[in-house]
């Protein structure tokens, strides 16, 4: 992985976490843990698009979009396990 990729994956994360945030009101936890989660909601959604029949297509504003559906996936299961 070369540092163009890693330096997209950084960016996408993190506009990825910052919309997750703003669209699931007070699940936002700073910029690096926004960063995070972003990363890992795009792996998230990676799994459960497909297999929903749910499918975006490819590019920056695709893969930002992807991201951002598996962040908010990802900040309400955090929020209703923080709740139990």
């Amino acid at each position: 992985m070369g540092l163009e990729s890693l330096l997209a994956i950084l960016i996408v994360g993190g506009v990825a976490g910052w919309l997750a945030g703003l669209i699931v009101r007070g699940a936002g936890m700073g910029i690096l843990t926004n960063i995070v989660v972003g990363i890992l909601g795009a792996f998230i959604a990676a799994l459960v698009l497909p297999a929903v029949g749910f499918g975006v297509g490819g590019g920056l504003i695709a893969s930002v979009i992807h991201a951002t559906i598996g962040a908010v996936i990802l900040l309400v299961l955090l929020r209703l396990v923080k709740r139990a």
